[in-house]
């Protein structure tokens, strides 16, 4: 038998990692909040940006939240163990604001790349982005794996133009790329870029397929919805019960105690990660019978 066995697709719930990108000014901390007021009810707002996350308190519309100053050093670690307390406090949502400073800030992954170099013998800054690169993988992963729904602000670079207006040329300011890694955008299941004049969001990733064609201003609905469709598919329960369910099928099917012990190892594996007894014995008891199925058959076998 394969070690590659297929089963149907089935989409499971899911914790929201979405990026708000934009310049100053676009409405990116405001759109954060109101979006977070339609995921949960418990939200922590982290703050690098001199404080000015704390300005939306009280505002109509705003919601409570609860609030944390990052000052420089951004280092990575620093992000980490802030999203780490608020997991651990049980907030429902965590806003960061920005990301932009763990790549470009004081002590920041570009800060540490270039520390690196200068400290080293060769002053090749291949090799000290060898050592700074796990350090911003760790942030990734820490954001990938939260408990809570992540709202991520992230600062475009800025480039202005002219645009007509009324017969006169205006200088408009337009966002580009995010200020961060290159392809950092890829990692989250939504990224919307607002505009610098109408605060207008636009999905130039998306997942959800929520925001296809649509261009509006954020809103609390605008999380409602987003909520809707992150609930919308299978419980985490089911899923690994549906998967558990799948290496019990596959334990039976095995006709030979070889591709028995392989089958079986993957599924007590997969249990033991899961932490949860009852189904570590569920695959246990399974792979007790169809041993017992196989040495019979071995048996009856050898006696014709």
């Amino acid at each position: 038998m394969s070690e590659f066995v297929f089963r149907k697709a089935e989409r499971k719930q899911a914790k929201l990692r979405l990026a708000l990108c934009g310049t100053s000014g676009s409405g990116k901390t405001y759109s954060s909040l109101l979006l977070a007021k339609g995921i949960g009810k418990n939200i922590a707002f982290i703050d690098t940006e001199n404080g000015s996350g704390e300005l939306y308190a009280g505002h109509d519309g705003i919601p409570e939240y609860e609030y944390c100053r990052i000052s420089a050093p951004f280092t990575p670690e620093r992000y980490i163990d802030a999203i780490k307390a608020a997991e651990k406090a049980g907030f429902d949502v965590i806003i960061i604001d920005s990301l932009s400073h763990a790549w470009s800030g004081s002590g920041g992954v570009l800060d540490m790349a270039n520390n690196a170099t200068k400290a080293s013998a060769s002053k090749n800054s291949y090799y000290a982005w060898r050592d700074v690169t796990p350090a911003h993988n760790a942030l990734v992963d820490a954001i990938l794996q939260s408990s809570a729904h992540i709202i991520i602000t992230m600062r475009s670079k800025t480039e202005y133009t002219t645009v007509d207006d009324g017969g006169k040329k205006k200088p408009v300011k337009i966002g580009l790329a995010p200020i961060q890694r290159d392809g950092m955008e890829y990692e989250f299941t939504v990224v919307l870029d607002l505009d610098n004049e109408s605060h207008i969001a636009s999905a130039s990733k998306d997942r959800t397929r929520i925001f296809k064609s649509k261009y509006e201003v954020i809103t609390e609905e605008t999380g409602k919805q987003i909520l809707e469709w992150l609930t919308s598919g299978i419980s985490e329960e089911e899923a690994t019960q549906r998967i558990i369910d799948d290496y019990v099928e596959q334990i039976h099917q095995q006709q030979d105690e070889s591709s028995l012990k392989k089958v079986f190892a993957e599924a007590y594996k997969y249990a033991q990660q899961l932490n949860n007894i009852e189904k570590l014995e569920c695959v246990t008891n399974e792979y007790n019978k169809q041993k017992l199925i196989i040495a019979d058959n071995q048996t009856q076998g050898a006696s014709h």
